[in-house]
């Protein structure tokens, strides 16, 4: 490190690129397995797929955590942030498949162990990629410890756990409706299902009851799967069928016939209140069908084409199944209407095929005991969730939660530990791969071909990742993990299904306080998405911005529980934060010849007793905030007193004692004030800026190695280092006022800044005469004064112009400044400007076409320009108006 002027400009790809290696060649991420001195603090990353690319969620959560962890790092913290990656089953396996295609080979081709080491091979070469670009974030993970949910520890960990479920009930193989993907050919999780708004159509269809008398008309939007119907459904208290004698209907297009049941669950209001009842091909189906012993008729392969249930249909596509049967259905008169209809239609995530409810033979975790402990914990208390309102989605969604289906028909993932003996019929379930059957003693043994869901290994990831199911020191040291920051899009997937298995095999929760972050959207508020072309890059913003500014954008407007509207212009404008505080540094060393350690108390101005004491309450502020997880707060927090209170004021302030206008122990004691604040200063703003903060610390005078390795500036400290003074606050709060005051009147008038004035205070207030007796010079620098009189209250002097301060009247003399019936013809002149601009847009909104047919964030900008053009109306009446007062 060296101790040197900085650059005049910021060049922050440098920088950055040169201190992470500086910090990770001095492992300063590296956390101690067991430090009986330091208190821990530990986070687990979500970890992202291998298949991953940073995008904006990726670098808010990321972003979040690595505040969180820098932030109990200068707390004296042992922190463990915990990175890896997650071998995202379907997503690698379909990115390898797609590989293999161009080569014009399948999975199939190669076979089950050499597409496997394909697939390692790949993730060899490319699957680092997210990891790269996390730290290009500054993501500051212990990457010594990274890991990979097949990794060797971690798989021992997902088959201890598969056993030991298994053995105590809690895993089971059986029928059960899944999402079913006929293009991947695999179960897939809800959270795999995009859902997507569809045009199609209500499709009306009379199922007549088998005495001829009537007929029931049902309303599906997939006549399909009428093959598999079992039953018609109406509600037990619709009066509309309270007569009905017939039981039974007969099945169009085919020659089944099908009960009527009655079922509380039947919506009245919907259609004719009658519910084709479709157990094999409908998840509310299925779990009717079982309350009234339904069979369960399978009419739609795993293909997604018909099979013999539909009778002259099969062999055909689904949804060529579809238009065929409607047109059947229509010749024989039973199709009774179809009305156009917009509805939700669950794709899957990899390959965008539809999805299919598909009754299958699965793999299942009995999640209900392992859901009342994960509830019971956050109710106690060891867990707690922000922002608070996430709690009772999380007590709903437990409270109802349905058994897990685990298994996944895809090669890539961990193969389920169960085997079938080929002799005997026995099944085994082991940690390890058995060499004979214990029953027969026969070798022929046959695996399960299913791999697990993926969410089964990121389960166990709190503890998995720290070498359970062995007793390490890593475990006992960071388990449970302090705070898990995450989207609230797993908060059921993911977290609480952690939750389920933290409380089970480690009798512990597995964090104490879970962050739900919201969503990044654009500057309309609207989703990223490729297909709507409004996806920002991150790498790209990193690359023209600087990263600091990428991050200081997205802590501002991390706002708990409200969604980020982010546009390149915000970060553009954090880029100018970050410049502002470069300058500053880049002043405030140019007047640093050494460390600073001390400074005479009694030689502080007022603006020195000041700024300390605006450390003081800040660095305590921001301390509560990111404990609160109120990561806006803390950035807003930091932007105004560096902007406005360190630049705009103290730096200003204290110029003439830096260039020696007031003697040597003054410039000495600011010295030492300044060198105190901006060092204090980075420290605060390093969890949010580390590359920039670690630049300017490093060209500091004095050897202290690394800002990573600072303590944070809290009261504990020795009083001088945060001296709280609420006399010098309210004193500098009235100097600031007074001045703020004149500047205000030199903007209203019109007048250049470095046009000198004379001024005259009214005020009896013995505090306020003092003031202006004690630090008049300092007012008179800063407000660009030639004068400054502090007089009784009195009549107004004539020709000038007035502002309230602290309540008492300050007069700017303006007698032969301005000529003041040229002052009224200019601002008549711009009140008519304005005046023409605010009739053309008032024209725009006073026109039925335009507000009712142009896109609304056009019609919303115009009415922002009509409100911003009227206040600047209001500015120039009131000017011109006390202008011609003065006439």
């Amino acid at each position: 490190m060296s101790e040197a002027l900085l650059d005049k400009g910021y060049e922050p790809r440098e920088v950055e690129a040169r201190w992470y290696r500086y910090w990770l060649d001095h492992q300063l991420f590296a956390a101690a397995d067991k430090d009986q001195e330091k208190e821990a603090f530990s986070i687990v990353i979500p970890p992202p797929n291998v298949t991953g690319k940073l995008h904006m969620g990726h670098a808010l959560n990321n972003t979040l955590q690595d505040i969180l962890c820098r932030y109990h790092r200068l707390c004296g913290k042992n922190v463990l942030w915990m990175p890896g990656t997650d071998h995202a089953g379907i997503a690698t396996q379909n990115v390898v498949e797609k590989q293999l295609a161009l080569e014009g080979k399948s999975r199939d081709d190669l076979g089950r162990d050499a597409f496997i080491d394909r697939v390692w091979e790949w993730r060899k070469e490319y699957g680092g990629a997210i990891i790269n670009q996390l730290q290009r974030l500054g993501a500051s993970c212990d990457w010594s410890r990274e890991r990979f949910t097949m990794d060797e520890g971690l798989s021992k960990a997902v088959r201890r756990v598969f056993v030991k479920l298994y053995e105590e009930g809690l895993i089971y193989k059986g029928q059960y409706l899944i999402n079913w993907c006929p293009r991947c050919h695999t179960a897939l999780a809800d959270l795999e299902v995009e859902h997507e708004d569809k045009d199609s159509f209500l499709y009306h269809i009379a199922y007549p009851l088998t005495d001829g008398s009537a007929s029931l008309v049902v309303a599906t939007t997939r006549p399909e799967t009428l093959f598999g119907d079992t039953a018609v459904a109406l509600h037990p208290e619709d009066d509309r069928y309270a007569d009905l004698s017939c039981a039974f209907v007969k099945l169009p297009l085919t020659e089944r016939e099908i009960p009527v049941i009655r079922d509380g669950y039947v919506d009245r209001e919907f259609g004719t209140g009658c519910l084709k009842v479709t157990p094999a091909h409908d998840p509310n189906d299925f779990e009717l069908g079982i309350r009234h012993g339904l069979e369960q008729i399978k009419a739609i392969d795993d293909d997604g084409r018909m099979n013999a249930h539909a009778g002259a249909f099969e062999g055909m596509d689904r949804f060529e199944a579809r238009s065929a049967a409607v047109a059947a259905l229509e010749k024989q008169g039973l199709l009774i209407k179809k009305e156009e209809l917009t509805h939700s239609v669950g794709h899957c995530y990899r390959c965008k095929t539809v999805v299919e409810p598909n009754l299958s033979l699965q793999w299942f975790v009995k999640v209900a005991p392992l859901a009342e402990k994960a509830l019971k914990a956050v109710e106690e208390g060891h867990t707690r969730i922000y922002p608070e309102n996430w709690t009772k989605t999380y007590y709903e969604w437990m409270n109802n939660i349905r058994d897990w289906c685990i298994s996944r028909q895809i090669w890539w993932g961990h193969r389920i530990p169960a085997w079938t003996c080929q002799d005997c019929g026995s099944l085994m379930v082991l940690e390890t791969d058995p060499e004979a059957c214990p029953d027969c003693g026969s070798s022929s043994l046959i695996q399960e071909n299913d791999v697990l869901d993926t969410w089964f290994s990121s389960a166990l990831w709190p503890f998995s990742t720290m070498g359970w199911p062995e007793k390490t020191d890593l475990l006992k040291t960071f388990y449970p993990t302090s705070v898990l920051v995450t989207g609230f899009d797993i908060l059921f997937f993911w977290v609480a299904r952690m939750m389920m298995m933290g409380t089970h095999f480690m009798d512990e929760v597995p964090f104490k306080e879970v962050y739900i972050h919201a969503l990044v959207r654009d500057a309309e508020g609207k989703k990223m998405s490729k297909s709507l072309g409004n996806v920002i890059d991150p790498l790209e913003v990193m690359d023209q911005y600087g990263t600091d500014a990428f991050r200081f954008t997205l802590t501002s407007f991390a706002a708990m529980g409200r969604d980020i509207k982010l546009s390149e212009e915000r970060v553009e404008g954090y880029r100018h934060f970050i410049n502002k505080l470069w300058n500053a540094a880049r002043f405030s060393l140019m007047h640093l010849d050494r460390a600073y350690e001390s400074f005479d108390e009694k030689a502080l101005s007022l603006p020195d007793q000041w700024i300390l004491s605006r450390l003081n309450t800040v660095a305590a502020q921001v301390q509560q905030a990111l404990e609160s997880y109120r990561f806006n707060d803390a950035a807003s927090i930091l932007y105004r007193f560096v902007w406005n209170e360190f630049c705009d004021w103290y730096l200003e302030a204290i110029k003439p004692v830096l260039f020696g206008k007031s003697g040597e122990a003054a410039m000495e004691a600011t010295k030492g004030v300044l060198y105190r604040v901006i060092s204090d200063t980075l420290i605060l703003l390093h969890p949010i800026i580390p590359f920039v903060t670690e630049e300017i610390w490093a060209k500091l005078p004095g050897e202290r190695g690394s800002i990573m390795q600072a303590v944070y500036p809290t009261g504990n400290w020795d009083q001088q280092r945060l001296a709280y003074s609420p006399e010098a606050e309210v004193a500098m709060e009235f100097l600031i006022e007074l001045v703020t005051g004149v500047r205000n009147i030199r903007g209203e008038m019109n007048l250049p800044p470095a046009q000198a004035l004379d001024a005259v205070f009214h005020t009896d207030n013995p505090f306020q005469k003092e003031m202006i007796h004690n630090h008049g010079d300092l007012m008179k620098l800063l407000a660009r004064l030639s004068t400054l009189e502090a007089a009784s209250v009195g009549e107004r002097p004539r020709v000038s112009a007035t502002s309230i301060v602290s309540g008492s009247p300050l007069y700017v003399l303006l007698e032969g400044i301005l000529d003041f019936s040229k002052e009224v013809e200019r601002l008549d002149k711009s009140i008519a400007k304005v005046d023409k601009e605010l009739n053309g847009i008032s024209a725009k909104l006073d026109n039925p076409g335009f507000v009712d047919k142009a896109p609304e964030a056009v019609v919303k900008k115009v009415k922002e320009q009509h409100g911003e053009l009227s206040e600047k109306r209001r500015q120039l009446v009131a000017n011109r108006d006390r202008m011609a007062a003065m006439v």
